[in-house]
């Protein structure tokens, strides 16, 4: 992101429109990316900055223009008079009463384990992880913000090389999914032992990976919106060594339907949908293979609010039909929201387990920050 905004400012910028400048960068770098915005501003620079954090919207701007749908529906907003739930119903066209939908109404203890991974290390990144997810249960790994990652292709998801910055929890799960060789350690799914850095068995077992950046390693943007849902599902569209096209676009019509992906319609690119929008695809492509796991990295990165509200009952409602989702994110009230149980990972080990109920944000930190929770 900085080198990014270096070059745009290399030849005496004017004007600079910054694009979700924060999805990708950790609490000191986003204040780091504020003084500069504010010496900027200061030097006589215009800026307009796009997100979906309206607590950044509130720290860094001046005024405030509101979009939905591809319209503007509110401009020249003062920040100090727009409050954040007028500004959440402009958005959505409605009021949200509650982001995260309710937990499983019965606990899933009983319920027959899917996920099982013992003694998982990779060498210099995690070691020891111990985790169980049984069937419509939703497991949060919470910890430190990761780095970014380089582009690749695997197995029909797009995807990349993590860095090492940060807790480990991006690692781990790209070493369940089987994009990293495990250094030791075993992953099962509903009984079966997995082959260590095959993604290709994998999928094939039932495990779905939405990564965190999903337009380096999860889409194929320029490639039809129908392409980006089949892509891990061809062969069930295959009729004597050809593809049915009708099928694979009356399918995934289907699918884009009932997840009330916007703006309708299969053929068009997938760079063209909003993030949240784009998510739901990723999504959708799983939905399609009908997968057992779900691991999702970061799900809600670079989404508004009300596509937040609308993925987070997608989730659930995945939980509830049987799947075990085990979701990262680097945001403590998601994890807590929206799982039944949270493991804290700090340094490549998993430091604390416990149901989401049994632990609050400030527990979190301060395992985060210093491995233990305050007596």
């Amino acid at each position: 992101q900085i080198v990014s905004m270096a070059r745009a400012l290399s030849r005496d910028t004017r004007l600079l429109v910054l694009d979700e400048p924060s999805a990708v960068l950790d609490q000191e770098e986003v204040d780091n990316l504020f003084r500069v915005i504010h010496g900027l501003t200061a030097e006589g620079v215009a800026i307009v900055y796009i997100s979906h954090r309206l607590e950044e919207i509130r720290e860094i701007g001046d005024r405030i223009t509101v979009l939905k749908d591809g319209r503007t529906v509110a401009t020249g907003l003062a920040v100090e008079d727009a409050p954040t739930a007028d500004l959440i119903r402009l958005m959505t066209g409605r009021s949200i009463e509650y982001v995260f939908p309710p937990l499983a109404e019965e606990p899933r203890e009983t319920a027959a384990p899917v996920l099982e991974v013992r003694d998982l290390a990779l060498a210099g990144v995690f070691s020891g992880v111990d985790l169980t997810v049984r069937a419509g249960e939703i497991v949060g790994l919470a910890g430190l913000l990761g780095s970014g990652r380089s582009d690749g292709v695997l197995s029909g998801t797009v995807f990349g090389r993590a860095g090492l910055v940060g807790a480990g929890r991006s690692e781990i799960i790209e070493t369940v999914y089987g994009a990293r060789r495990a250094s030791s350690g075993t992953v099962t799914v509903d009984g079966k032992r997995l082959r260590r850095g095959s993604v290709q068995q994998a999928v094939r077992a039932g495990v779905g990976l939405a990564p965190e950046e999903r337009k380096s390693q999860g889409l194929l943007l320029d490639e039809a919106v129908f392409k980006n849902i089949t892509v891990s599902s061809m062969s069930r569209f295959a009729r004597l060594g050809f593809l049915d096209r009708g099928e694979e676009r009356r399918q995934a019509t289907e699918l884009t339907e009932s997840l009330d992906v916007r703006p309708a319609g299969v053929t068009r690119a997938a760079r063209t949908l909003s993030g949240g929008n784009q998510q739901k695809i990723v999504l959708a492509r799983w939905l399609m293979r009908d997968c057992r796991v779900l691991l999702l990295d970061e799900p809600t990165n670079g989404v508004d609010v009300g596509a937040r509200s609308e993925i987070y009952q997608l989730i659930r409602s995945l939980a509830d039909r049987g799947v075990a989702v085990v979701v990262v994110s680097s945001e403590i009230e998601e994890v807590l929201g929206l799982a039944d149980r949270v493991l804290v990972v700090r340094e490549g080990e998993v430091v604390h387990e416990a149901a989401a109920t049994a632990i609050d944000e400030a527990g979190v930190l301060d395992l985060v920050m210093e491995g233990k929770v305050p007596a």
